[in-house]
């Protein structure tokens, strides 16, 4: 506090910049003063204008709403788009009213994005699941649940997903332990580098870049990063992020190549950017999720098959929305020791009778445009 107000008491009631309400992350800011709702604003304006960022991630703007922030995040989102329209401004918020933040002024907070734990919370539960072995049971379900957009949210993308954060894998060096494992080490506990934990990782991190919203990617979970993280890098620079594993550790070149390849097909198939979801089968038994995207009026349909079984399914049911020939765009078993020479796959593509199927009867007709391609994505 000094640091603001140069005086060297320690008496927050005092303070020019704080007040003596308090939260377990730290100090509160006094935003009943118009010269500290300035203050924070300048400052954003500054980064946006010096350093030219493309958006800002508020962190606990649940803590600003619960002490008298409300006006002061209107006016800071306002602001900021007149400065930066194109600007991303994304909110940390726990409360129950989730899409307050996200919410248009003067109903809301007017901020663009919010945080989302559910498709987090989902991938990781079935992670964890699956790791349990063959027999263990593995409820898809909520991952299909967490796929749709929460209801109050006025659309997909005004959500962000994510597996991994700073807050989850923090190391508590209280209880000499990472709040939580990464990806590969809740795949697989035993060997975060195993078949198992590749594979399965791909799955989920297939899911999290497939899905409605807007999806983050922790630092190091594009090279399949197994450490925890801290911010204090002077007494645990163990944890930075080990980049010297891409000369000489293939499976972390080749689940980098794997996550560049798959965030180029979210930004070459329109589908993927869309609102439109439909998770039409998902068999918790047999450890198989189908979740169809796509774009409305565009006609360039995706099918995602996403497989946590430990043996190959030959010949496994799958109901397409359209009759015919669906390409195969991509296939992430092709980066198992890239490229494998064992891969499992479709051949290039699959061909769809026209009969009924459970989920999809097909309607002669209702295609928005039949003479544009469907593709399916299979991982």
């Amino acid at each position: 506090m000094s640091a603001y107000d140069r005086q060297s008491n320690t008496d927050d009631r005092r303070s020019l910049y704080f007040t003596d309400q308090g939260w377990t992350g730290g100090k509160v800011f006094d935003y009943a003063q118009d010269g500290v709702r300035q203050f924070l604003i300048d400052n954003a304006l500054f980064f946006l204008n010096e350093y030219r960022i493309d958006g800002i991630r508020y962190d606990e703007v649940t803590v600003m709403h619960y002490h008298g922030g409300d006006v002061f995040c209107r006016d800071l989102t306002s602001t900021v788009r007149y400065a930066k329209p194109q600007a991303i401004q994304i909110a940390e918020y726990w409360a129950w009213d989730r899409a307050f933040p996200v919410t248009g002024v003067p109903d809301g907070l007017g901020f663009d994005s919010a945080l989302g734990d559910g498709l987090r919370d989902a991938l990781r539960a079935v992670l964890s699941e699956a790791a349990g072995g063959a027999g263990s049971t593995v409820h898809l379900n909520r991952v299909r649940d967490a796929l749709y957009p929460p209801p109050a949210f006025s659309a997909a993308w005004t959500v962000v997903h994510c597996l991994e954060n700073h807050d989850v894998f923090r190391w508590d060096y209280e209880h000499n332990r990472p709040n939580a494992p990464r990806v590969s080490a809740l795949a697989d506990p035993w060997n975060k580098r195993s078949w198992y934990a590749r594979s399965r990782s791909r799955v989920a991190t297939t899911l999290l870049l497939t899905a409605p919203g807007i999806p983050m990617l922790f630092m190091g979970q594009e090279i399949l990063e197994d450490k925890p993280w801290h911010d204090d890098i002077r007494f645990w620079s163990q944890f930075m992020i080990w980049w010297d594993g891409l000369s000489v550790d293939r499976s972390m070149r080749d689940f980098l190549r794997f996550t560049q390849d798959l965030i180029q097909l979210r930004r070459r198939y329109p589908a993927l950017c869309g609102e439109g979801i439909r998770v039409p089968q998902v068999h918790n038994h047999d450890r198989i999720i189908v979740v169809h995207r796509w774009l409305e009026g565009e006609g360039r349909d995706l099918l995602v098959v996403a497989s946590l079984n430990e043996t190959t399914l030959d010949g496994y049911p799958v109901d397409l929305p359209w009759p015919g020939r669906w390409q195969e765009v991509f296939n992430s078993d092709v980066y198992d020791h890239f490229p494998n020479p064992w891969v499992t796959g479709n051949g290039g593509s699959v061909f769809a009778d026209d009969s009924a199927g459970k989920q999809y009867p097909y309607i002669y007709g209702a295609h928005p445009d039949p003479g544009k391609r469907s593709v399916s994505l299979c991982s």
